[in-house]
Parts: structure tokens; sequence; C-alpha cells
């Protein structure tokens, strides 16, 4: 189906679909969308809080920066793949509808509007979140990162910004970076917002695997506990120095194996240090976090909790926190 977009001059957004191209990318014969807000801009999308003139509701519309030949070509980008294959899941974002407007290039992804996300829930924050409402997130967002791999994909740009919340719930978004399992690396080097980037994404050339979300959603952790990001290099060396600086350099067979992967931008010959380790940074957290946030930032990736062993973990953890209130 086609679908034809269109800003009226009161602030309306106008949307149309017709014809019988395609089916997937429209489900009704018209919708009119009144824009409240600029929610926020990338590189390739920006982000507006709309309203449905129809029925009231308040959605996200994502309007892609780029243009697009073909239905065909919308329906294959990834992000839309990624959200079809992995709807319904209470724990990622609902993609309500997509609008192609074929004349003109334009396309606009119809999500579900949540209140806000983890960077806007911690930003300027004096005191820390509850332990239970802590854990409680992590746990949605291990159930995502768990069924998202178990389909065969991974995210590649796990941080605050692409974790939304309402409420009590949570749920994982903007998927425009997802790689599947089973492609074959070497993959995107520079993918992943840099303070979340993995070891193996700095330090080899494009050798890593779905393990590498993993690391992100320890850094997200870590950052909900303490309210300030873990690693916040300015630069790759800087973010590697980081990395070090805390969790210590790999052991030289990790090292090795690395080299053998490539790097012609990083000099992988690091003098030995000791890490000062996580829990000095967030003592009051309690053991079972400090815990599972070591497990998910081990160095090497075969040695990180995956997504159903840390959901475990912390559906134990949250057993026992409500079990002694």
């Amino acid at each position: 189906m086609r679908a034809t977009c269109r800003l009226a001059p009161d602030g309306d957004m106008a949307v149309k679909r017709t014809g019988e191209e395609q089916r997937g990318a429209a489900t009704a014969s018209k919708c009119e969308y009144r824009l409240v807000a600029k929610k926020g801009e990338g590189t390739f999308s920006e982000v507006l809080k709309a309203q449905c003139i129809k029925n009231s509701k308040y959605v996200a519309i994502k309007c892609m920066k780029n243009h697009f030949d073909s239905l065909e070509q919308v329906n294959n980008l990834r992000e839309i793949q990624a959200l079809r294959r992995l709807s319904p899941h209470p724990n990622i974002v609902k993609l309500l509808e997509v609008l192609y407007d074929q004349p003109t290039g334009r396309l606009a992804l119809v999500f579900e509007l949540m209140d806000m996300n983890i960077y806007e829930l911690i930003r300027g924050r004096r005191h820390y979140l509850g332990e239970e409402r802590v854990k409680h997130y992590m746990w949605q967002l291990v159930k995502a990162m768990d069924h998202m791999h178990r389909n065969g994909i991974f995210h590649r740009d796990i941080k605050p910004e692409n974790i939304l919340i309402m409420d009590d719930c949570l749920k994982l978004a903007d998927f425009g970076s997802c790689r599947g399992i089973y492609s074959a690396p070497p993959y995107t080097e520079y993918i992943s917002t840099r303070w979340y980037r993995a070891p193996e994404c700095l330090l080899t050339d494009g050798y890593y695997t779905y393990k590498m979300d993993m690391w992100g959603v320890g850094c997200v952790f870590f950052e909900i506990v303490s309210l300030f990001p873990l690693f916040p290099g300015t630069n790759e060396l800087d973010q590697v120095q980081k990395i070090h600086n805390i969790v210590g350099t790999p052991p030289p067979e990790l090292l090795d194996k690395m080299k053998k992967l490539g790097s012609h931008h990083l000099d992988l010959d690091f003098p030995p240090k000791e890490g000062s380790g996580i829990e000095k940074l967030i003592p009051h957290a309690p053991p079972d976090c400090v815990e599972l946030i070591c497990k998910l930032l081990a160095y090497n990736p075969d040695d990180r909790c995956a997504g159903r062993k840390a959901g475990s973990a912390l559906r134990r953890a949250l057993a026992l926190l409500v079990s002694s209130i």
C-alpha cells in the first residue's frame, strides 16, 4: 500500500494511504496526526510527539531524513523487519504503522508514546533510585535482550537514550543499527555509542557478536545505579584507557586473539594494569547487583553473562528483595 503524507498549514499531519502495491506499510485508509512537539533528533531521523485526531491518543513519529525510492526499499529496512519479527513483546517498543510517501520518498514510523528514556530519568537526579525499581527495570531490559537474541537479532546501540519507560514499564527502542546474529563478520566498526561500546568493538576491525549488547546492558545497569556514566571516553584510545582503569587489561591470550582479528587504528600493546574495580564506585549498591554488573562487563565476550542468565539472576534478586519487605 502507498502512503501519502503532508504537513498541513495548521500544524496537522494528514496521512492518506491508497493503492495495493504491497501489504504491510499501512493499516488504515486515512489517519491524521496533529504535531505537538519535537522530542529529539539524531543523525538519520527526528522524533516528534503527535496526537491522532481520530482517537486523541498520543504517539511518537520518527521521521527519517533519508529518501526512499520504493516501498520495497522501505520494507527491507532492518529496523522495520526487526520490529515486525520481535512484536508483540511487552518490553519492545510497539510500531503502530509505517507511513511512506512514494512521490517524495519520505518515510515516517509511528510508535507508541512512552514518558521518557533512561537518560532523562537519571539526568540531574540527586537521589538514587530505589533498589526494587532498579532491579525491575533491569529485569525488563534483559528480558527484551533475551527475546531479541533468541529471535536472531542484536541491537548494537544499547544506551540510556534508547531505553524508554512509562511508570514501571520499560521498553527497548531504536533498532536502526540492528543486525542478524547469524550474518558473518566483519561488521561496521564504529557502531554503538562510544561510551557503551564493548572492548571487542574497540579493539578489532568489526569482529564482534551479540555479546556486545550485554556489555551495553552492564554500562546502563551501572549508570542507573550510580547516576553517572561508567566509561565516558573522549575518543577511541581514551575509551579503552577508561575501561582498563576500572576493569583492568585483558589477559595476554585474549589480547593475542584480538590482535589476530586486526585493529588498524589502535596499538594493542597495553602495559598490564589491574583495574580499580566497579564495586568501589557504587558502595551503596547491593552485592547481587554489583556481581551481575561485573558479569555483564566481562572483558572476554565468551565470559559475559547472556540475557537469559542475567534475567534469572535479577529474578532471584528481585524475589529476595520483595520477600524481605
